[in-house]
């Protein structure tokens, strides 16, 4: 944490989708609760307290515009990012949502599938590992050189990035 806040690494918005609902007979529209920023790590997202999130969805801010739309996906993600403007997020800011806060708990990590899970070593010692690809059961790295590397690299991206 110390690292990317004094490289003033790029924070995005971590907030809670609240929907549409009623209030006293008025219709309220759907909107964006910030939560905080976050440092989004690859498939981690890191806050200023040292929580780790796994991560949600992301949308950019932008203000909602009248469109034909046949997609439904299309449409659908037009709205998240409308709900981040009624939310007062500046339009153009980065916004996840749906990220579920990370339990470092052994039970936790062993019952719960997701971004974090528990590995064992030759010498049969236990360490957490991150699953940097969903979608391949090896693509599993040591916590500590994950971090590292995406801390550096958002610390000290790549000129041009």
């Amino acid at each position: 944490m110390r690292a990317l806040a004094e490289a003033s690494a790029r924070t995005e918005t971590l907030a809670e989708f609240v929907p549409g609902r009623r209030v006293l007979g008025m219709p309220r529209a759907p909107r964006m609760r910030v939560v905080g920023p976050v440092w989004r790590l690859g498939v981690l997202l890191l806050d200023s307290g040292g929580r780790l999130y796994s991560l949600g969805r992301v949308v950019r801010a932008e203000k909602a515009v009248r469109r034909s739309v046949l997609a439904r996906s299309v449409a659908e993600q037009r709205a998240y990012r409308a709900a981040a403007i009624r939310g007062g997020i500046p339009e153009g800011a980065s916004v996840v949502f749906d990220a579920v806060a990370l339990d470092l708990d052994v039970d936790a990590l062993l019952t719960r599938p997701g971004a974090l899970v528990l590995t064992t070593s030759v010498d049969g010692s236990a360490a957490v590992g991150v699953r940097w690809n969903p979608t391949s059961p090896d693509a599993v790295l040591p916590l500590e050189s994950y971090l590292a590397e995406r801390v550096d690299l958002l610390a000290h991206p790549p000129q041009g990035a």
